[in-house]
């Protein structure tokens, strides 16, 4: 297992980041129970063998089965004996946990009284990385920055990130903390996958040029990348991706990365899943790559793509295949900076 900086701190997380979403939802209808369902003994045998396999970076979120995914992680935490200080975990507010107005949200008010209950039911008096989850269109981005600020402050949470935001309003975040003296976000969980390379754009450019953490979540497209679908595939009924048809992914782009790298896993013995883990993990704005099992044997497999190395050609080869088209100003950029590529500028004679 590699580690890596979170951001631009002193912490160091493990490349490969457990996710949660398949813990708790079999009291819970609709998404979550199709997501996972895992109850105690089976998120102990999880947790337990990826920090046996070196993972020391855990990510929940107190709307995952509406907070049962924190507690049953907490719990596991204790059950295993885990020491603190050996885990790194992140978790997430601004989710529905309730029917009332102010239940949702990135306002001071929720922030505070979520934190509180994160806490109580990780059964821990600090969360090592607090992210807002989603992009509040209704509080100001100062309100957000400066309850966050205080939470640092406090010592309830030692680091700040966020989840699903555009790279122009992450920017303003920065400069605002920057001006003010807050903490700063030191990483973005966001949606990146070879079937889905949108955030190449424009948020990877920042995240390299401002010195974020890039946490992938969903690094399989929702399991369509899993192998199991797609050409030379059975097209399971009963996978996660055929009950819950996200994220969206254009599907004549993501069939064709398959082929690809289904021969690139045959050449290799290795599966599908393993080849498009693999493929995130050897790209340089990826902090971690978060995956989350129902079972150990998917477990198992997932892990395995950190000791999985790609060949230049065969890095190619996944790269053109899912090249992004081009998109203005993109494609004007490339054109008019053509000559003036970062390398030694040797004069006329």
């Amino acid at each position: 297992m590699k580690y890596k900086q979170l951001g631009r701190t002193g912490l160091y997380v493990s490349e490969i980041c457990l996710g949660t979403m398949t813990f708790g939802g079999s009291e819970q209808a609709g998404m979550w129970r199709a997501i996972g369902a895992l109850q105690q003994g089976e998120v102990d045998a999880i947790v337990g063998r990826a920090l046996e396999a070196g993972v020391n970076f855990i990510d929940t979120a107190d709307v995952y089965s509406f907070g049962e995914s924190e507690r049953l992680l907490g719990q596991s935490l204790k059950n295993l004996g885990v020491a603190r200080k050996d885990v790194v975990i992140a978790t997430k507010v601004y989710g529905e946990m309730g029917p009332r107005p102010n239940d949702r949200g990135a306002s001071r008010g929720h922030i505070m009284d979520s934190v509180q209950m994160s806490l109580e039911r990780l059964q821990t008096d600090h969360i090592d990385l607090y992210q807002i989850h989603a992009n509040d269109p209704v509080t100001p981005i100062e309100e957000t920055l400066r309850a966050l600020d205080d939470l640092v402050r406090q010592g309830l949470v030692r680091y700040v990130g966020v989840s699903n935001w555009q790279a122009w309003k992450i920017a303003k975040a920065l400069g605002i903390s920057e001006a003010r003296g807050y903490a700063r976000f030191e990483t973005l969980q966001a949606y990146y996958s070879i079937a889905g390379r949108d955030l190449e754009r424009d948020l990877v450019p920042m995240l390299t040029a401002e010195q974020l953490g890039l946490m992938v979540w969903s690094p399989l497209a929702g399991g369509l990348l899993s192998g199991k679908f797609g050409p030379g595939s059975n097209n399971p009924t009963d996978a996660r991706r055929t009950n819950f048809d996200f994220p969206p992914v254009d599907r004549d782009r993501a069939w064709k990365c398959v082929e690809v790298m289904r021969e690139i896993g045959e050449a290799h013995g290795v599966s599908v899943a393993r080849v498009a883990l693999a493929w995130l993990l050897h790209k340089p704005a990826v902090m971690s790559v978060i995956i989350g099992a129902k079972t150990t044997e998917q477990l198992e497999d997932n892990l395995a793509a950190a000791d999985l190395v790609l060949s230049g050609e065969e890095m190619t080869r996944l790269d053109d295949v899912s090249e992004l088209p081009a998109e203005y100003p993109g494609w004007m950029l490339s054109r008019q900076g053509a000559a003036r590529v970062p390398k030694p500028f040797k004069p006329a004679d």
